[in-house]
């Protein structure tokens, strides 16, 4: 696939995950370790997969992508939380919100082009439609 560097929704993810790093930092959020510790992991892991999904098949890719936006999900859940406990405002909310929707949207886009070279999607998830075996 090439230098994972150059995909956009990698560029977004890693900005998103140095931006709750630093969110994660300060005040009582800083202080609630679980929480915070939890929020980065999920964060982290999204460029993460994003990489390794562009160091190997395309097979291989979706899986890897399918688990990021698992983690957008996750850490846009857990920004959700953090509003509403007082930890975020509702300005950053709404930006990690904005982040988060643009790369799930940018990784779906991504998985629909690599399964339409060779149908990778549906055996990725499992979707394809079993064959009728008499």
């Amino acid at each position: 696939m090439g230098n994972f560097q150059d995909l956009k929704v990698w560029q977004k993810a890693k900005d998103l995950a140095v931006d709750l790093y630093r969110l994660s930092g300060d005040g009582v959020f800083g202080k609630d370790w679980g929480f915070r510790d939890q929020v980065r992991r999920a964060v982290i892991s999204i460029p993460s997969n994003i990489a390794q999904g562009a160091s190997t098949t395309d097979r291989q890719a979706i899986k890897f992508y399918y688990m990021a936006k698992g983690s957008v999900a996750e850490v846009l859940t857990q920004s959700i939380i953090a509003q509403e406990i007082g930890y975020l405002t509702q300005e950053k909310l709404d930006h990690i919100s904005e982040a988060c929707s643009g790369i799930s949207a940018m990784l779906a886009k991504l998985v629909q082009a690599i399964g339409k070279k060779d149908g990778s999607a549906d055996k990725a998830r499992g979707t394809k439609e079993p064959t009728n075996r008499k």
